[in-house]
């Protein structure tokens, strides 16, 4: 049995079967760790998320920003925007049950096995890791409720406030939640975000730092799993801290890396 993580799939289908026979992924076996973003942007959004859902029995995932897109337009509080491929899912006959099961996925993974955590964007740096697993299962409540789940979808979107406080009630500290979770890459020293710079780890904003390198990152004494930032290529220069995004939709290429011995696979997109 091996267990392998996987970048954004972002709809790119192809790369993810030709990366799933490359690694000789047997579901009778294997355990797959999706680090969120399946959907949008490449060319078979739909094909892709029914491809995961087959695999769901061997296949844990984080909710990445696109994903909470998508469901955000099926709630009907998000207008498409134009790089979307989303539309076939949303036309699709099997929509509810594919969007039902992604509804259910939560923002935080824990891999005890290997001593490791998985987040789409990665795990806040001034965060404990309690914090940010009762913060993780707040958003899941919320999103397990259709009416809360309703509210979620229609203020999810908008980068105030910028950060963390301990005040923060309803709408607004579920959104700030998310965007920690789905949408960080840059932070300053209070742990705020800077949500509209999107470049390399080494050209932030002024006053910023990637979170990873953030000088008061507390240790949670786990392994960092995340996607979404492609600009990295895969590298953080941080031990302990596995970027996973090498930008497959972009032209790069879908990394898998197998924790049983820390060996990376990578196929063309």
């Amino acid at each position: 049995m091996s267990t392998f993580a996987i970048g954004d799939l972002q709809g790119c289908l192809g790369p993810f079967e030709t990366l799933l026979d490359t690694i000789g992924f047997n579901p009778d076996r294997d355990q797959l760790l999706l680090a969120g973003d399946l959907v949008n942007r490449g060319p078979d959004s739909l094909g892709t998320l029914r491809r995961v859902y087959e695999l769901r029995d061997n296949v844990r995932v984080v909710l990445g920003n696109h994903d909470l897109h998508l469901l955000a337009l099926a709630h009907g509080h998000a207008r498409p925007k134009s790089k979307d491929t989303l539309a076939p899912i949303l036309d699709a006959p099997d929509r509810n049950t594919l969007l039902g099961w992604l509804r259910g996925q939560p923002l935080l993974v824990e891999v005890p096995e290997f001593d490791a955590v998985m987040a789409h964007a990665g795990l806040p740096p001034l965060w404990t890791l309690e914090q940010a697993r009762q913060r993780a299962a707040e958003i899941a409540g919320v999103l397990a409720d259709p009416q809360s789940a309703d509210i979620f979808f229609s203020q999810m979107y908008g980068n105030d406030p910028a950060g963390w406080r301990d005040d923060l009630t309803g709408p607004t500290r579920w959104r700030v939640i998310t965007n920690y979770f789905t949408r960080m890459r840059f932070v300053d020293r209070q742990g705020d975000l800077d949500l509209t710079t999107k470049g390399e780890a080494d050209q932030p904003p002024a006053g910023f730092v990637p979170w990873f390198e953030h000088p008061d990152r507390l240790d949670t004494g786990c392994r960092m799993l995340f996607g979404h930032w492609a600009a990295l290529e895969g590298r953080s220069g941080v031990a302990g801290v596995e970027a996973l995004d090498t930008g497959c939709v972009w032209g790069g290429c879908l990394t898998a890396l197998r924790l049983d011995d820390d060996a990376r696979f990578r196929c063309d997109c």
